[in-house]
């Protein structure tokens, strides 16, 4: 009896000097735990391996950036986890143009942020300079590279060694998490540098409204072979651009202080999807107040089209709008639902950053082949209408502050009743004093024309308007219009307006010249 337990524990110990180093690797079961084992070496490789690349991405978005200038241009430059490498360089609000510049689990991103004023104009005022602006962009993007290149690093090895010390817990193994990422980005590196492609840059893909670049400013190699020319070109563009930065510098007639209300006139959108980033760029860099959309968003105002509404939501600023003639029902019941958006019909009114703003839908909807339309006499009518509830309005002690209606037919019938009436359709600017005292300011296409613009022979212009008015009158001050140059232009102005009785009062201490007339010398006739 006394021989069992005895000879039990000698086969116990036997039993552990003999069996595998691995098998005693295993962790101390508790008693009647018959399913605890070691975890499997791949399964501890895959861990390793998620924690290095989840802390190595962490890092990266923490750190891995940096801001650095590129000729005149002031850019941000990051690095990006990717499937299928490249670069992307994304000039807002034109849009971006892609390069398939490397092979590698990493993308190089280029924010262009903006353009650089006083290199910029360094660049204007001396033109020879340009002939080693090649030079000076390639010195600084190397010079850029580089310094991205060790702030990677450090984040890299950072993200993953400090995720590694939080899930293991173990300096040991938090310094092979980031001995590993550095491998991993080092191997990263030698993929992106055996299969860079310095040709990639003379066949990028474009995309928003650089995507007709290639068709109207030549294709890279042509760039490449006639350089001279480009330079001229160049020279141009970088002009042209710098206007956008110096216009209000230059017109110092008018200063919005910071009680002013801006109000961003747009228009005639005609889903071109392009509008919506010019939109939103605009909003921030004016600081707008309210968004005021006088109609034809859609082209054919289907529910199919709808979608295209979505982005609204997130332009940063809230959004009135009336109906135009390609904008059906359907839309205005999707816009009445959508957060941030305040759609006016039928003379409605609302009070909205600060200003009393009303407005009516179009009276016609020309998509719809299956109904007559009714053509000026029917814009007319529904001019009346909005008229009379503005007076009411006025009778009432509500006076309005601004009226919007779609076809300028319809908005002069508002005259003497609102001091400012805001009007699209005809796809170009108006500014006219209408007899009983209104101002009409009718906005051209912020779409471009919409998509319907590459039927064009030449692009058309893309508008829109931002409002200044004085918070306690609620009445116009100043206004500037923006123009790009359309569909695949990147040139850009913007002109500095005053109203005419501002333009009086300000004339004895004012050295500015006199805006040059607002009112085009043609209406076009708009898309039906």
């Amino acid at each position: 009896m006394v021989r069992v337990p005895f000879r039990a524990a000698a086969d116990r110990v036997r039993h552990r000097l003999t069996r595998p180093k691995s098998a005693a690797r295993t962790t101390a079961r508790t008693p009647g735990d018959l399913t605890g084992s070691a975890p499997k070496p791949y399964v501890r490789a895959l861990s390793m391996l998620a924690v290095v690349v989840i802390g190595a991405w962490l890092g990266l978005l923490a750190v891995g950036s940096i801001r650095t200038p590129v000729g005149p241009m002031d850019t941000n430059m990051t690095l990006r986890p990717s499937l299928t490498g490249g670069s992307k360089i994304n000039v807002s609000p034109l849009g971006a143009l892609e390069l398939d510049s490397h092979i590698a689990p990493l993308r190089l991103d280029v924010d262009v942020d903006r353009l650089d004023p006083v290199r910029s104009q360094a660049l204007v005022n001396q033109p020879e300079r340009f002939s080693g602006l090649q030079d000076e962009v390639t010195r600084d993007v190397a010079a850029g590279t580089r310094e991205l290149a060790v702030r990677s690093c450090v984040a890299v090895i950072s993200g993953a060694t400090a995720l590694g010390l939080v899930v293991y817990r173990r300096p040991r193994r938090a310094l092979a998490a980031g001995g590993l990422a550095l491998t991993l980005l080092a191997a990263s590196g030698v993929s992106a540098y055996a299969t860079w492609n310095p040709k990639s840059v003379l066949e990028p893909k474009f995309s928003g409204l650089l995507s007709s670049a290639p068709s109207l400013v030549g294709d890279a190699r042509s760039i490449v072979t006639e350089f001279d020319i480009y330079q001229q070109e160049l020279a141009r563009l970088v002009t042209n651009v710098t206007r956008l930065y110096d216009a209000t510098s230059t017109l110092p007639v008018y200063q919005p202080d910071p009680g002013t209300i801006r109000a961003l006139h747009v228009s005639d959108i005609h889903l071109n999807p392009a509008a919506w980033h010019i939109i939103a760029s605009l909003v921030e860099q004016y600081e707008i107040d309210v968004i005021i959309d006088s109609g034809d968003t859609m082209d054919h105002g289907s529910a199919a089209e709808n979608g295209f509404l979505d982005p609204i939501r997130d332009l940063g600023a809230p959004y009135v709008w009336v109906r135009g003639n390609h904008d059906s029902m359907v839309t205005q019941a999707y816009l009445e639902k959508l957060r941030n958006v305040t759609v006016l019909d039928d003379g409605r009114t609302v009070n909205v950053a600060g200003l009393r703003i009303a407005g009516t839908g179009d009276a016609q909807f020309t998509p719809d082949r299956s109904k007559p339309v009714g053509g000026k006499a029917a814009a007319e009518l529904e001019g009346m209408r909005l008229a009379t509830s503005l007076r009411d309005q006025e009778q009432a002690g509500t006076p309005v502050d601004i009226a919007v209606a779609h076809d300028p037919n319809t908005a002069r019938q508002t005259d003497g009743t609102v001091p400012l009436v805001l009007a699209g359709h005809l796809h170009n600017r108006i500014n006219e004093q209408l007899k009983g005292g209104t101002r009409l300011k009718v906005e051209g296409s912020t779409g471009g024309g919409g998509l319907r613009a590459v039927q064009n022979d030449k692009p058309e212009k893309v508008r829109a308007s931002v409002l200044y008015l004085d918070r306690s009158t609620r009445r116009l001050q100043a206004w500037d219009e923006i123009t790009l140059g359309g569909l695949g232009l990147t040139t850009a102005e913007v002109s500095r307006h005053l109203p005419e009785e501002n333009l009086k009062k300000d004339a004895p201490s004012s050295p500015a010249p006199t805006p040059s007339p607002t009112r085009s010398p043609a209406r076009p006739t708009p898309s039906p």
